[in-house]
């Protein structure tokens, strides 16, 4: 196929690749109307935009229509909010600029400077880079823009919502006044318009995004779970769906060393992507997926804006994303290139109204379903086990040997079965859920309590959190105090104040006993002071707080405040002392009581005049 309107090489470079139209934002910004002027894009994530600010470029890069003429200083620079992104970007623009001979110079933070130095020096077309890593090689003399003739900004949202407005602002203000800009963006909030009337000169608004936001390749389902169970979910779903690729996204990076290590302990082959990783960390795990040495990759949202697999088919929100914007941009990794997806949000019960409310707001319709069952999940395997084992091999006659051989030793059925148990011995077990009934969740909260601590005594501590409570010093101080070991000690709920902690029953007097002997030896310095709590740590922040609508001091009796508002009586400091006089007072003796007494001074006006007397000739007698 042929693409006429675009120039030769890249028509040529799109169709090696296996194009055979173009998406509808690439066709866009190829229009004649759109021709040499400022762009603002706004494109669904996945559509393209990599691809189509590459062609809307060309007319600033390709001189003659076919190759990009050769200097010092670049003719187009991409700025992208990070580096997994920067680094996509370049990939996508060397095959399509590899037959017109442009030259690429990738400049990201965490990479080697000097080599990007070197590069720029060198002579490169076009530089893509990160906002900050970009301004620092222009303030050190190492990226000219004098001569540049386009500017795109991808993905500018992300890059405002980062902090990034400085950085910029400050390229921006370097490029030279005739470029041209062009804003690439799945949203365009507030921020970017105003960006955009500041940068830019009589712009065209593109939008390819209708009115339902929900990526038409994508179908979203939401799951209802304990909070408690969030990582055996995980696990369920990922066992269910056996994508070629899924991607897990947590909100911290704590939340991503944890389930990186509990799959990676499951046997899931499971990458890692957080803000604390390296750049030659990332490069790894983005190889490993490429490769498919790795299945599962958890990351945090620096990852959701710079992760072009065409293989993920997943995407799990393991934490509820923070916004509509996020949840798009998350889901955005999957159902890409008109390939088909999933997204699945993850939503403990607490949260079910916030995630409703943020899908009505991001008009995205999503089905509430239960997670797996292992039965679901077993059904699944024994359907994809057929298939696979079913589908025609190319056997050489080393193969059919052994199998025959093996024919002769054993029969077909003891084969087969060896050959399924190979099969299943490479897949994590599935988990055991709370079903999704107040009845089974209830019972399961019941069941799952320590054997041996179903019948307990709390005790009380009067240390907390404000004098630095932490369980790895209050464990082994209960122990000591009370001569019991680790394991008869229940659970630990520490306070401001006091710190609670549950003793079995059956040990609960001699644990009594042996606190009270023990207390002579405690630290001199600070002496804990713990002793049996009736109700646990519940029942005392009940009696501490004192009941909602009853008398709240303690004698039967409304509020004092209410009552004088009530008879507007004189208002006493209850010991006898000064009455301030109120409105009762003020009626009966007809005196502004209450308030202080006005001190007599002498005319306000002629002190003012006196005090000035310079500016009106002398002061002023009075009258």
């Amino acid at each position: 196929m042929t693409f006429s309107d675009l120039p030769p090489v890249l028509g040529d470079a799109l169709t090696e690749r296996g194009y055979e139209k173009l998406t509808a934002v690439q066709s866009a910004v190829v229009e004649s109307e759109a021709d040499g002027r400022d762009l603002i894009v706004s494109a669904q994530t996945g559509s393209g935009k990599t691809v189509a600010f590459g062609l809307a470029m060309g007319g600033q890069l390709l001189a003659d229509g076919e190759a990009v003429p050769y200097g010092i200083q670049p003719l187009a620079l991409v700025i992208a909010p990070t580096r997994e992104l920067a680094m996509q970007v370049s990939r996508e623009l060397r095959w399509l600029y590899a037959k017109a001979g442009a030259r690429i110079a990738t400049c990201v933070g965490g990479m080697d400077a000097s080599k990007e130095r070197r590069s720029l020096r060198g002579g490169a077309q076009i530089v893509v880079g990160t906002p900050g890593r970009l301004r620092d090689h222009l303030e050190r003399g190492a990226l000219d823009l004098s001569a540049l003739k386009a500017v795109v900004l991808d993905e500018a949202d992300e890059m405002l919502d980062m902090g990034f407005r400085e950085e910029l602002e400050a390229i921006l203000d370097g490029a030279p006044e005739g470029r041209r800009t062009l804003l690439f963006s799945a949203t365009m909030p507030k921020s970017i318009i105003a960006l955009a009337k500041r940068y830019q000169t009589d712009a065209l608004r593109i939008s390819t995004v209708g009115d339902d936001r929900g990526h038409g390749d994508i179908s979203y389902q939401a799951v209802t779970i304990p909070p408690s169970e969030i990582e055996s979910t995980v696990v369920n779903l990922l066992r269910f769906h056996e994508a070629e690729t899924a991607i897990l996204f947590c909100a911290t990076r704590d939340a991503v060393r944890r389930l990186h290590a509990t799959l990676q302990e499951r046997g899931f082959g499971v990458v890692a992507l957080s803000g604390e990783h390296s750049q030659q960390e990332r490069n790894q795990a983005m190889q490993a997926l490429r490769d498919r040495r790795a299945r599962v990759c958890v990351a945090t949202d620096v990852a959701a804006r710079g992760i072009d697999l065409p293989t993920v088919t997943l995407v799990i929100h393991v934490e509820v994303p923070r916004d509509a914007e996020a949840l798009q941009h998350r889901s955005g990794r999957t159902g890409r290139a008109g390939k088909k997806g999933t997204a699945v949000i993850l939503v403990p019960y607490p949260r079910r109204r916030r995630v409703e409310s943020m899908l009505r707001n991001a008009k995205i319709k999503a089905d509430w379903v239960n997670a797996p069952t292992p039965d679901a999940i077993r059904a699944q395997d024994r359907e994809r086990l057929m298939e696979t084992l079913l589908a025609p091999v190319d056997a050489d006659e080393e193969d059919l040997a052994l199998g025959r051989k093996l024919l002769e030793t054993r029969s077909a059925e003891e084969i087969a079965a060896a050959l399924v148990q190979a099969h299943r011995s490479k897949m994590p077990q599935p988990e055991e859920l709370i079903a999704n009934t107040p009845e089974a969740r209830r019972e399961a909260q019941q069941e799952r309590h320590r054997p041996g601590f179903e019948n307990t005594v709390w005790f009380r501590m009067d240390i907390g959190r404000r004098h630095n409570a932490d369980p790895r010093w209050l464990l082994p101080l209960v122990c000591r105090r009370g001569h019991i070991t680790r394991n008869e000690v229940g659970a630990i709920r520490i306070g401001g104040d006091e710190t609670f902690f549950q003793i079995p029953t059956n040990i609960a007097d001699k644990f009594d006993d042996a606190v009270k002997r023990t207390a002579k030896d405690d630290d001199k310095d600070r002496p804990v002071h713990i002793e049996r709590s009736e109700g646990g740590p519940r029942e005392q922040a009940r009696r501490n707080k004192g009941p909602r609508n009853g008398p709240r001091n303690g004698q039967g009796k409304k509020p004092y405040r209410k009552a004088q508002h009530k008879d507007r009586g004189p208002k006493n400091d209850g010991d006898g002392g000064k009455v301030r006089p109120g409105k009762w007072d003020r009626e009966k003796s007809g005196k502004p009581a209450g308030k202080k007494p006005v001190k007599q001074r002498g005319p306000r006006v002629e002190r003012g005049k006196a005090k000035f007397k310079h500016r009106k000739g002398g002061a002023q007698k009075p009258d």
